[in-house]
């Protein structure tokens, strides 16, 4: 296993079990989140700092997905102002509620 400084140089983040999410797929993240509303864009950067070791798979896929809302639609889904209807986006939505 590479310490924890070989995997900065390398531009690799350590990302749940042994799966590595490279810095530049990290960096498109967070340009998705960049958003037209203020407190949308800091509630996402905060939870990118906070749980992107836990994007993976299927909760990667469940990510991008609720970033492809509208600004207005995922801030009332995160705020719970609005129920989500799809089961495979529940829990990373649950994250980002408690972020």
């Amino acid at each position: 296993m590479l310490d924890a400084r070989l995997r900065r140089k390398s531009g690799m983040v350590e990302v749940g079990q042994n799966v590595q999410m490279g810095t530049q797929e990290l960096n498109r993240l967070r340009w998705q989140c960049r958003r037209g509303v203020l407190e949308l864009d800091l509630l996402l950067e905060r939870f990118l700092e906070r749980r992107s070791d836990l994007l993976q798979g299927e909760r990667l896929s469940s990510f991008e997905t609720l970033l492809e809302y509208a600004d207005n639609d995922l801030l009332d889904l995160i705020r719970a102002r609005t129920d989500c209807t799809d089961s495979r986006l529940a829990e990373v939505l649950g994250w980002m509620r408690n972020c």
